[in-house]
């Protein structure tokens, strides 16, 4: 008689009108993964990632001609703040975002979130102001909550022995996102400036120059979400268990339940968990150091040699950061598993964070060169610091490193283009003149 009941127990109950069972049930009968919900995951993300990296090669064009700078060293200083005002957004919203996913399901926070990139991406685009693009980079922040939910609905979607290969296609779409992004930002900014026998002067494309990429963003950001209308919720809208089976473990199993709410009770405050909070502002320092590095390299690289800049155009700018980029994404599949396992994580991250120093105080002196020489060995140089950054970006974080890391993001743009243009201002200083002030 008990050898009857046990295949009852075991059995999973399914709900009729439950989007979350229907998922279940799909895992249970297909063992396979399904190529086509993989590419919409892949897509998701990109949609999401691309608005945050194409900016930085037109950023400091775009602030110029607002003409809210009285001088061009401060060009850097309102750069920053434009930069940073996507992180501030979402800082404040991952949390309220993570939340409205776990009740009401992934699938419409993801659509929120893509349908966000539509409609403020392409209003950034068309900013004739300071103001507005602020405005309309802290709205795209704010409502663009994807990252966090698509990651759950990645680890839900496919059965558990497949769960690393839909959380490595996100990984796989950032990275591809950091390649793509900054050349779609840096070759389709001012057409009609470099490309006149398409886009005429004086013409709609000239008026806005930097309209075009976040058109072609925004729009790929449109087709993700008709395609979003058919990919199954994956959230449970009921109970996981009913009610007679609560009631019989409490009777049989009351005493392990008491047990486990004490430990959990025990464990909840999580700011107290020294080990994992360490690890938190460890994360969130370099963050801050990594997207500071990003904007203030990329303004850096465009301002005149006069203040210690490159010249750069915002092809060059776009052909450094995708080159980074795709040296990144083949140092994850290639490089890095091996090295961490020879080395281990800390050990590593010690490492890589001593020789960063040098790396860094070679940039002014990298400044001296020019022709070929300048841009490759500055690709190189910028190859390396995305290498050395990159172990820090592998875990998965939680709600509150989340939110800690963006906070730490958003302070980071405005940080670091305040103080490039505090040193273009010092180019003839006696102490920490130009550059030198910048890197430390």
């Amino acid at each position: 008689m008990d050898h009857m009941k046990e295949p009852l127990l075991e059995k999973k109950q399914y709900y009729k009108d439950c989007p979350g069972c229907k998922v279940e049930q799909e895992k249970e009968l297909n063992q396979g993964v399904s190529i086509i919900k993989l590419f919409i995951i892949w897509m998701v993300v990109l949609s999401a990632t691309l608005p945050a990296a194409s900016l930085f090669p037109f950023l400091y064009f775009m602030v110029r001609d607002f003409n809210v700078a009285k001088e061009e060293a401060d060009i850097s200083y309102y750069a920053g703040y434009v930069g940073s005002a996507f992180m501030l957004g979402r800082s404040l919203t991952s949390v309220i975002w993570g939340m409205v996913s776990d009740r009401y399901g992934r699938k419409p926070v993801i659509i929120i979130g893509i349908i966000a990139v539509v409609i403020f991406n392409t209003l950034f685009g068309l900013s004739t102001s300071f103001w507005m693009a602020i405005i309309t980079r802290f709205l795209l922040g704010s409502l663009n909550g994807v990252l966090g939910p698509v990651k759950a609905y990645a680890t839900e979607l496919f059965r558990e022995e497949h769960q690393a290969i839909g959380l490595s296609t996100v990984s796989a779409a950032w990275g591809i996102g950091l390649i793509i992004g900054p050349a779609i930002g840096g070759y389709l900014a001012q057409p009609a400036e470099k490309y006149p026998q398409i886009f005429a002067k004086d013409s709609f494309w000239d008026k806005y120059p930097y309209f075009l990429p976040c058109f072609i963003i925004s729009g790929l950001a449109l087709t993700v979400v008709i395609a979003c209308i058919w990919i199954p919720e994956t959230l449970h809208n009921h109970s996981v268990r009913n009610e007679s089976t609560d009631d019989a473990e409490a009777l049989e199993n009351g005493s392990k339940r008491v047990e486990k709410e004490k430990n959990v009770q025990k464990n909840e405050n999580l700011f107290m968990n020294w080990p994992l909070m360490s690890s938190i502002i460890v994360y969130c320092i370099f963050s801050l150091h990594d997207v500071a590095y990003q904007e203030v390299f990329s303004l850096w690289a465009v301002s005149p040699p006069r203040l210690g800049g490159l010249n750069f155009t915002t092809d060059d700018v776009g052909n450094v950061l995708s080159i980074s980029g795709l040296a990144l994404v083949i140092y994850q599949l290639f490089i890095y598993p091996s090295v961490e396992k020879a080395c281990g994580p800390i050990a590593f991250a010690r490492i890589t964070g001593i020789f960063s120093i040098p790396l860094l105080q070679s940039y002014p002196f990298i400044a001296m060169l020019s022709g070929v020489s300048l841009y490759i060995v500055i690709s190189i140089a910028s190859m390396l610091k995305n290498v050395m950054s990159e172990q820090h970006q592998r875990g998965a974080a939680n709600g509150i490193s989340m939110t800690a890391m963006s906070l730490f993001k958003a302070i980071g743009p405005a940080a670091g283009g305040t103080i490039l243009t505090w040193s273009q201002k010092r180019m003839d200083a006696s102490i920490l003149p130009g550059m030198t002030l910048n890197v430390l």
